[in-house]
């Protein structure tokens, strides 16, 4: 019998390989040679180091978005507005990034301080208002969401500039680029993927490893039970939010500080937060999950840009990840067919 590891496991595989069977039949049912889109999908990423440093800039928030939603999953809570925390994070960490003159041991660190803070600080309120009043967070965090983009587009234009629709670039002792790297790809490539990857650990041992994280997890599973065991249940739900909307906001300091290296206005969302809930049902809201599930989003979104070169839309691999994610959110059939599976072996 398959034990609920296993399924944890298996079941995102197939659902991975079901999205990708799907969207071959897709493309042959509109003439696409589906063989031919997908090897122009694999050499988008690994045709050269530039595709594969782009591959891995895409990834690195992905990584980060990925753990915000995952870690509020895990505590009982479904932070939908990482994506407004990305932004005021980004904004954030550009103005640390322009205004403070600091050798670069300080100013990078308070820079990335800075946008982690201001995440923190935007999640805060539907935290805070979820364990006071037991407002539903879903619907405070998207309301976040649209002021965090008007705020961001507010600052940008008449306090980080005199009425421009992009900063100044950071200062070089803020930035996370470097020149090894961008020599060695010829690409934007920096060093928000350590960032990333400490931060996937700093997750893993919250909740796996601390008092703090089984309180927060216990939150999550029941709070009248633990509200009889003496645990601090609004306490632990605005944590909870506090550091989901960390992560989140050091995903937009990648974007800020690395990928762009400045902050612009945006008519639209960045959907870095979005992504980031398939990435943390793809990735079983396990922090080496998510790095796991990142690294595909970013190795099809990046790849998928390569598609026009076989004659197949790009706009493919968007049905392809959501039939994962459809497929994902339909584990319990998957979960039916394998069982099914099983006792015909049986048999």
């Amino acid at each position: 019998m398959f034990s609920s590891t296993k399924f944890n496991f298996i079941i995102p595989i197939i659902s991975v390989l079901l999205g990708l069977a799907a969207g071959a039949i897709i493309m042959l049912i509109f003439g696409y040679n589906p063989i031919l889109g997908y090897q122009a999908l694999w050499n988008g990423v690994f045709d050269s180091p530039f595709f594969m440093s782009e591959t891995v800039n895409r990834i690195t928030p992905y990584i980060l978005t990925g753990l915000a939603i995952a870690f509020a999953f895990r505590t009982g809570l479904f932070n939908i507005g990482a994506e407004g925390q990305v932004l005021v994070g980004w904004v954030a960490a550009v103005w640390v990034g322009t205004a403070v003159d600091a050798p670069a041991f300080i100013h990078l660190p308070l820079a990335l301080l800075a946008a982690a803070a201001a995440g923190a600080l935007w999640a805060f309120v539907p935290g805070i208002l979820k364990a006071k009043l037991g407002v539903h967070e879903v619907i405070v965090s998207i309301m976040m969401n649209y002021i965090a983009l008007h705020v961001t587009n507010y600052l940008i234009r008449f306090v980080l500039t005199d009425n421009q629709e992009t900063t100044e670039p950071v200062k070089q002792s803020a930035s996370l680029t470097n020149d090894f790297l961008i020599g060695l790809t010829g690409s934007r490539l920096h060093l928000g993927f350590i960032v990333a990857l400490l931060m996937v650990l700093v997750m893993w041992i919250i909740l796996e490893r601390t008092k703090l994280g089984y309180e927060l997890k216990a939150v999550g599973y029941n709070q009248h039970a633990s509200n009889y065991a003496g645990m601090k249940v609004g306490r632990n739900i605005v944590v909870s939010m506090l550091i989901s909307g960390l992560f989140a906001g050091l995903a937009g300091a990648m974007q800020g500080l690395g990928s762009f290296g400045n902050a612009f206005t945006n008519t639209a969302f960045s959907n870095l937060g979005f992504d980031g809930i398939a990435v943390a049902l793809l990735g079983g809201n396990n922090p080496f999950g998510v790095v796991l599930s990142a690294s595909l989003f970013g190795f099809l979104k990046v790849g998928s840009l390569n598609m026009s070169s076989a004659g197949v839309p790009n706009e493919i691999i968007e049905i392809v990840i959501a039939l994962i994610i459809l497929f994902v959110a339909s584990g319990f059939i998957i979960r039916w067919a394998l069982l099914q599976l099983k006792k015909g072996e049986k048999k």
